[in-house]
């Protein structure tokens, strides 16, 4: 299974980004996504996650009310859109394939995408 994640650029404050995620995976709907981001020298952090059935999503609080998770099985893809971006939301956001429901450990999350970068200046 691959991720390839994509839709990272650079955006001025208050402006919205949306990053996708595709999986090659033919078992997508079997999983939880999720998706994290690392600054530079700063610890991977996590941004959101949703359930295999798409019915249920979760949310690090410093996105809470601005960013929002989704996914698509018919295509295999997992979307993150992010509005209202601050400076503080610069950093590579990776997509990740995990096992446990409303998990926010990268540790439960198996696969990992390449990571796509985003860059929100003032």
């Amino acid at each position: 299974v691959q991720l390839q994640a994509s839709g990272g650029g650079l955006v001025q404050a208050g402006g919205s980004l949306r990053l996708s995620c595709a999986s090659s995976g033919r078992i997508f709907s079997s999983h939880v996504m999720g998706w994290f981001r690392q600054a530079p020298g700063r610890e991977r952090e996590f941004v959101a996650g949703i359930a295999r059935n798409g019915q249920s999503t979760w949310y690090g609080d410093s996105v809470k009310g601005r960013f929002t998770i989704s996914r698509d099985s018919a295509k295999n893809t997992v979307y993150l859109q992010a509005n209202s971006l601050k400076p503080e939301d610069s950093a590579v956001y990776y997509c990740a394939r995990g096992v446990q429901h409303r998990s926010t450990s990268a540790t439960d999350y198996t696969t990992w995408g390449q990571g796509t970068l985003v860059t929100v200046s003032s």
